[in-house]
């Protein structure tokens, strides 16, 4: 099954052991496949030289690109050929055309904004938690 996550949920996995990690931890194992753009990776990466925190990284830039590295190794990389206009955020957009473009049953996030449209052209948006709770 495709799910695409956005980049709140990939922050979430790196630091810290609760439902986000469970998922990316299921596409490790290839349970599930994990469908991300270069804009999700590219604003993930942007996202982990935060200052806050790369206050918790101990070696930063070996330590973000590892990080980088694995979520990239570990995924599915698309290139949506069609764009979207539809979430309050324009920066939210590209996940739905991420999730379209690989044909993905959910997207996965924290992002109220996502969260209220449901579902996008059959692609279901829920949370860590709840996607953890459906048979898959």
């Amino acid at each position: 099954m495709n799910i695409t996550v956005d980049t709140n949920i990939l922050v979430s996995a790196t630091f810290w052991y609760g439902a986000s990690f469970k998922i990316i931890t299921m596409a490790e194992n290839k349970e599930i496949d994990l469908m991300l753009s270069k804009d999700i990776i590219k604003e993930f990466f942007g996202v982990l030289q935060y200052e806050e925190i790369q206050e918790k990284i101990k070696d930063k830039n070996l330590e973000m690109k590892r990080t980088v590295a694995k979520i990239v190794s570990i995924s599915y990389i698309v290139e949506p050929k069609q764009r979207v206009s539809i979430c309050e955020d324009e920066k939210d957009n590209m996940v739905l055309e991420c999730a379209k473009e690989g044909k993905s049953k959910y997207i996965i996030t924290k992002d109220e904004h996502l969260l209220k449209l449901k579902e996008f052209e059959g692609i279901k948006i829920v949370t860590p938690e709840d996607f953890l709770k459906t048979d898959n």
